[in-house]
């Protein structure tokens, strides 16, 4: 049983308990007040803290292509090259100097258009459930669901001719461009270097990942990822504002991240070392279409054209 309130007894306990017409109640509630006052400024004046902390620790981003600005004549980006290179095997594939590249006119639109319908087409007998699925012509791998098929025996199940060896002849010849330019920008002898696996068209959603194929986002070292790589292109194949938003492409420097802004027919290439970390942004609305184009100096490594056969 909860002991009753004993009531003043004296003149003196009354005027103690009723000093300035406050009870001991309204004293009680006084304070609770103004301590929740104070909790609430220091959760607030802490948040204000991490706010400033948090948003200026960010490095400074700087825009190095964007998707309104033409690159029409080839921009070379110089940046140190890594130690890497100083352990390369393959002495003749080693740049004679590291950085990125952006042209916007070494595709033309016709053939940025057929790799477009390619990829749509290849895709529309697959897609990953998550957010982003791939179609590689080189050894037919597709998504489908959380797994992969093989686009050729798909399609040759079903007695269907989804690809002509006009598509491929025009694949090749985009490769070849890329690849001649990557020779032509990094120093490397054309004769040295090999299209490598995985070469693939990309398609990515706002889908929440299913796989771990699914998860693009991830900062990584293409030398590191997938270990033959030497140098790294990428065809866009979608404008970044217009097609898809999110899906930025993003180096990660020491002072800040530099971003490229996805443009349809637009194409990047860089130097595969740990000199070009890099991530792309999560893809908030749209479609994001792109192909990854890869070479090697190891032989060994190299892949073929891909052919009906």
């Amino acid at each position: 049983m909860e002991a009753r309130q004993r009531k003043p007894t004296t003149p003196q306990e009354a005027s103690h308990s009723h000093e300035n017409g406050k009870t001991p109640s309204f004293i009680a509630r006084f304070e609770w007040k103004k301590w929740i006052q104070n909790v609430v400024f220091m959760l607030l004046a802490l948040l204000l803290i991490r706010y400033y902390y948090y948003y200026e620790s960010i490095p400074e981003v700087e825009v190095i292509a964007r998707v309104n600005v033409p690159h029409e004549q080839m921009t070379f980006f110089a940046i140190p090259c890594s130690a890497d290179y100083q352990n390369e095997s393959f002495k003749e594939c080693v740049p004679k100097k590291c950085g990125r590249v952006v042209i916007d006119n070494l595709v033309t639109e016709e053939e940025a258009k057929l790799l477009l319908r390619l990829v749509k087409d290849g895709l529309s007998f697959g897609g990953s459930n998550g957010g982003a699925s791939i179609l590689d012509l080189h050894s037919g791998a597709l998504s489908k669901g959380e797994a992969f098929i093989n686009i050729f025996e798909t399609t040759k199940t079903k007695n269907i001719q989804l690809f002509s060896e006009e598509d491929f002849e025009a694949y090749k010849n985009v490769k070849n461009k890329i690849l001649s330019t990557v020779s032509t920008s990094f120093g490397i002898p054309a004769n040295k270097l090999f299209l490598t696996k995985p070469t693939f068209f990309s398609r990515m959603t706002n889908k929440r990942a299913k796989t771990v194929h699914d998860e693009y986002w991830h900062p990584h070292i293409d030398k590191v990822t997938y270990g033959s790589f030497h140098y790294t292109a990428l065809l866009y194949l979608s404008n970044y504002g217009h097609d898809f938003t999110g899906g930025r492409f993003f180096f990660i420097d020491p002072d800040r991240n530099r971003t490229l802004e996805p443009r349809f027919g637009r194409v990047s290439m860089f130097t595969s070392g740990s000199e070009n970390v890099h991530f792309v942004e999560k893809v908030k609305t749209g479609t994001r279409f792109a192909l990854t184009v890869a070479f090697t100096c190891d032989p060994s490594q190299a892949i073929a054209n891909p052919t009906l056969s």
